[in-house]
């Protein structure tokens, strides 16, 4: 079929795209420069290679993707490091396998994914999640994953990503990579730029949940007006850095946008080989 990739290649793509996301400098998460969080960059490189079969598997539902995912990587390094991406990288996953683009897979959500999922937000136990009149995530899942998402989706960006066919990939990161590319960064940096697409354009919905709205705001402003005196082709380490000490100091730590950078990278990848997303 026209557009699928075999599943061995969207396993390989996943922990490559994980992998490069902990390469790139981001501000406030744990990477290749800085740890952060009480978190290292071994435990989400264990992460990643412990979640990619089950990410991957052949003809497994987004559910259960999520799901297997999230159990590997609770059994290997104790802690959720990875909820977050495997919400975003397993619709693309199965879009890549089946040749679908993401919108119409989402749309084929069914009771089956709901309760894997919710059992995999059990299972990670994300902080800062509160209390929600419909579909909570404490209670049993509901028979829509899509009521579900579309009910969190004004708090949460990963939920909002399902009922918009991933519109802030396509919006924000996609077109942050490819201006990178075009201006020359290399990869890592490339990585880098995309994670301060995000940050400054949309307030992180982590932070949103743990530390309130306008903290998140005041972030986005805040580096928005950094971002605006950088070269990224000259790799501002240093200024870089201090803002990822400043973030940590202060608690904040944007881990929405660590996980649209992925699934950002991710979706390139499955593209550049052959997949059908859009």
């Amino acid at each position: 079929m026209s557009g699928t990739l075999d599943p061995a290649l969207i396993g390989t793509l996943y922990k490559a795209a994980c992998l490069a996301e902990l390469d790139a400098l981001k501000p406030g998460n744990v990477h290749a420069f800085a740890a952060g969080h009480r978190m290292v960059v071994a435990d989400f490189v264990t992460s990643a290679e412990v979640s990619a079969p089950p990410l991957a598997r052949q003809g497994a539902g987004i559910g259960e993707r999520v799901h297997g995912g999230v159990a590997a990587t609770m059994a290997a390094v104790g802690q959720n490091t990875n909820l977050g991406i495997l919400l975003l990288c397993a619709p693309l996953a199965a879009a890549a396998e089946r040749g679908t683009g993401i919108a119409a897979l989402l749309d084929t959500l069914d009771r089956s994914d709901a309760e894997a999922v919710f059992a995999a937000i059990h299972l990670a136990n994300p902080g800062g999640l509160g209390r929600a009149e419909r579909h909570d995530v404490a209670a049993d899942a509901p028979a829509s994953l899509h009521d579900a998402m579309a009910e969190a989706a004004d708090r949460d960006r990963i939920a909002r990503a399902y009922g918009t066919g991933f519109a802030d990939v396509t919006a924000i990161g996609l077109p942050a990579l490819m201006e990178a590319r075009t201006r020359g960064l290399d990869p890592s940096w490339c990585t880098t730029a995309v994670h301060l697409a995000y940050l400054r354009s949309v307030p992180d919905s982590h932070i949103a949940r743990k530390r309130g709205r306008a903290a998140a705001e005041d972030l986005r402003r805040e580096v928005e007006k950094i971002v605006a005196g950088l070269d990224l082709t000259a790799q501002p380490v240093e200024p870089l850095l201090a803002l990822d000490v400043s973030l940590k100091a202060r608690g904040l730590n944007p881990g929405t946008t660590a996980d649209f950078t992925v699934a950002t990278v991710f979706w390139d990848a499955l593209a550049s080989a052959g997949a059908t997303l859009a």
